[in-house]
């Protein structure tokens, strides 16, 4: 990173001009400067948590543990205490997926997941009667993000996600008072319609469907996990099961062994609607996950446990023999 930014000069002096340079205040080898350009992200990260301003992401969770763990502290083992030290060096936190989960339900949003999908669907203008969402300008240098999509470079996501933000808000806005909305509103009357979704980060497959930066998790009820069991479909891969219930819905899916594997979804509808389509399947058996029925680790344990327990009937049935 040095040898990319500065180009070193070594210079050898007599010993007096080197202790009257090492008595100047002057910084002739500029080592502040090069201290700087070494600490690298992480002298954004420390302006970040000195700032405290809101920290707005996308699916953020990820993010969160990498800022943690790269530049605060390793990850603790304690779940609360990894809340408590992301609250405290970011305390207000906005997941647009959390944000945008609940426009979904409240705005006749369409279901749509990725951020960029997110923002297009934002752009169609939901809310024709209300007044128009705050102009986003770009500044100088990023007019490219007008015109094409750059996914996954960080300007443009940073582009996109901070648009969604806006704009969802705007719309919740608009939604939350019967009164007319002044067409320039404050950013505090958005925080205020956002207070709810404030340091609740989306968790995706977890027994609660965001995690509170500053206060209890709220519960949730997730679908049950499927489990299919292949017969007579030799050498299918989770790609292809994927494929063949994507037709109907989408499922996350993992092997479970050689011929079962694990469906995951979000939605309790799908899970029935599957266990439906596929009751009378010639080569897809689908049923509900039951730990004590399906895992490998619990089959193996009951085999071994069914041959100790033969081999301890076997020896009292044969040793009874012998004594008679």
């Amino acid at each position: 990173m040095l040898g990319a930014c500065f180009v070193v000069m070594v210079k050898k002096v007599p010993r007096e001009h080197r202790q009257l340079l090492e008595n100047s205040s002057y910084d002739h080898c500029q080592k502040k400067l090069i201290l700087l350009s070494a600490r690298g992200f992480t002298n954004l990260f420390q302006i970040l948590v000195k700032a405290k301003k809101p920290l707005v992401g996308h699916n953020m969770l990820m993010d969160l543990m990498h800022l943690h763990d790269k530049f605060y502290r390793p990850l603790p083992e304690s779940y609360e205490e990894f809340k408590r030290n992301i609250h405290n060096l970011f305390p207000v936190i906005i997941d647009t997926k959390t944000v945008t989960k609940y426009v979904q339900k409240k705005c006749l949003f369409p279901r749509v997941s990725s951020l960029l999908e997110v923002y297009t669907v934002l752009c169609s203008n939901l809310n024709p009667k209300g007044p128009p969402c705050p102009v986003i300008a770009l500044a100088s240098g990023c007019s490219r993000y007008a015109e094409k999509e750059f996914p996954h470079e960080a300007g443009y996501d940073a582009f996109l996600c901070g648009s969604v933000l806006l704009m969802s808000a705007h719309l919740l806005l608009c939604r939350s008072t019967d009164d007319a909305v002044e067409a320039d509103p404050s950013f505090s009357q958005y925080l205020t319609v956002l207070a709810e979704h404030v340091n609740k980060v989306n968790f995706i497959r977890g027994g609660v469907s965001s995690i509170n930066f500053s206060g209890e998790d709220a519960p949730c009820r997730h679908p049950p996990a499927l489990v299919v069991r292949v017969r007579g479909w030799p050498g299918l891969t989770e790609r292809q099961i994927y494929h063949e219930f994507k037709a109907r819905c989408r499922f996350d899916v993992r092997r479970l062994s050689k011929n079962q594997f694990i469906l995951l979804s979000n939605k309790h509808k799908d899970v029935r609607l599957v266990l439906r389509a596929y009751r009378h399947h010639s080569h897809l058996q689908v049923s509900v996950y039951r730990h004590w029925r399906h895992s490998p680790s619990v089959n193996c344990l009951l085999q071994i446990s069914g041959i100790v327990a033969l081999w301890s009937l076997l020896a009292f049935v044969l040793g009874g023999v012998r004594s008679c």
